[in-house]
């Protein structure tokens, strides 16, 4: 019986162990897409307490916990910073099997040195000690990005974003780089006339513009995607239910826009239409500078009303959507292919069975123009965990090129979640090992092992132009 996370943790074989540690383990780590802290990088503070780095702003731990039963009080709420961790160490050993065991186990070791599963009995033990090592300047925020080899880290910035933080770190040299990404989401959000205005006046007073017409709109829009370029931003990311392409004119869109300035609402094809016209233009900005999009497709968000009121967005009342609406998913990819104005894309999807469905879509629009020009994006959210990755490794792998894959990335909030890196590296090596010892692959340590070199780490360098 092997031992819980040893060093050989998800490897099965000789060769996955080979794998893992000779080409995988060592590998930078470049984090195109997550939701950190801009701020607290910059900043460089230690956290006062391992609940402030650990369990704030993480609604993957929250919901754990809610589902354990235990009270909104320890996950956002009042209660005391060793209260909530008290709950939490409760709760975790009641998630085996859920990826959040896994990754709770890897965080304390790698970062605290904790080979000890957490539970009540030992909660304030290795609360006192992460607390302890946490308010040490070896364990600041800049640390904890050098003690996982972080290269890059790509956060998520709304276009009214000054990026002063991003100015700030750039200018002080700091050896890993910290580009924003454009998340436009709010610019074409019209389902709520009133938020939708007071978002463009916003805009209107980050940028000192005028937007009283569409076209001015427009301007306005391109000046803060030519901001964030000037800080050096490399992509866009679009948090979408359903991908919008529908067939419009100019002309409507800027009748539409009036009517939405003015405070009046519009039918639910005029909204779908808007949607489509700002996704599109921001595409063709995109490949003006030759920039990566990326689409994340499909959740249903905010389901629980009464806790949208009570806490806001992001605080872990969301699920898995439908399938993705894949005619216009090509559609809108066929628009911009079809004026040459097609950039390098990632496709993400909330829900498994989609995988396959958008592996086969990216097929239709690689032109031999890029390696992995367009292509299925990392097991995201719900799907990064371990049966999540093994079907996303098995799609691109069966209908594209698991070879030019861009690999894996956070999408946390959280300075303590890159072992996620980790936790993805075996399975691949896991899941290409076990076929070299079954004769399905070759048994070539070299030529394998610098595919799974590109994987993590060569193809996304390559891909974002880093």
């Amino acid at each position: 019986m092997k031992p819980f996370l040893d060093k050989n943790f998800l490897l099965d074989n000789q060769t996955s162990e080979d794998l893992y540690h000779g080409y995988a383990k060592d590998m930078p780590i470049i984090d195109y897409h997550n939701h950190l802290s801009p701020q607290l990088i910059a900043e460089d503070p230690c956290f006062e307490n391992l609940t402030q780095a650990w369990l704030y702003g993480d609604h993957y731990k929250w919901r754990g916990m809610r589902w354990h039963g235990v009270n909104e009080k320890y996950c956002t709420g009042d209660a005391g910073d060793w209260e909530k961790f008290e709950q939490w160490a409760a709760a975790v050993p009641f998630m085996i099997r859920n990826p959040l065991f896994h990754w709770t186990h890897l965080e304390l070791r790698r970062y605290f040195g904790v080979n000890e599963v957490l539970s009540p009995s030992n909660a304030r033990k290795i609360y006192e000690l992460g607390t302890e090592k946490l308010r040490t300047r070896e364990y600041s925020v800049r640390n904890l990005l050098r003690m996982m080899k972080v290269e890059v880290v790509c956060t998520t910035d709304d276009p009214t974003d000054s990026l002063e933080f991003h100015d700030s770190i750039a200018k002080g040299g700091f050896e890993i780089k910290v580009y924003p990404s454009f998340r436009p989401d709010k610019a074409m959000a019209v389902d709520h006339v009133p938020a939708f205005n007071e978002y463009v006046n916003k805009l209107e007073a980050v940028s000192g513009m005028n937007a009283g017409t569409y076209d001015q709109y427009l301007d306005l829009l391109k000046s803060r995607h030519d901001h964030f370029a000037n800080m050096g931003c490399r992509a866009t990311d679009h948090g979408l239910n359903e991908m919008y392409a529908e067939d419009y004119t100019d002309s409507e869109i800027r009748e539409i826009f009036i009517t939405l300035r003015k405070g009046g609402d519009v039918g639910e094809v005029e909204k779908r239409k808007f949607k489509s016209a700002i996704l599109h233009i921001i595409a063709v900005w995109n490949h003006e500078k030759d920039w990566v999009q990326q689409y994340h497709l499909g959740p249903l968000r905010n389901n629980n009303s009464r806790m949208l009121k009570q806490l806001g967005p992001d605080t872990g009342w969301d699920s898995m959507g439908g399938s993705v609406n894949i005619k216009e998913v090509g559609n809108f990819l066929d628009r911009l292919d079809r004026n040459n104005c097609l950039t390098r894309t990632v496709l993400y999807s909330i829900n498994a069975y989609d995988n396959e469905v958008l592996a086969t879509m990216a097929g239709n629009f690689n032109d031999g123009s890029f390696p992995g020009k367009i292509q299925s994006g990392a097991p995201w959210w719900f799907n990064d965990q371990k049966t999540g990755i093994q079907q996303h490794i098995d799609s691109i792998s069966n209908m594209g090129l698991l070879s030019k894959f861009i690999g894996m990335l956070t999408d946390s909030r959280s300075f303590l979640s890159f072992p996620r890196h980790e936790y993805f590296r075996r399975i691949l090596c896991n899941m290409l090992g076990k076929e070299m010892e079954s004769g399905e692959l070759p048994n070539d340590l070299p030529w394998i092992g610098g595919i799974v070199q590109d994987i993590c780490y060569n193809n996304t360098k390559h891909y974002l132009k880093f």
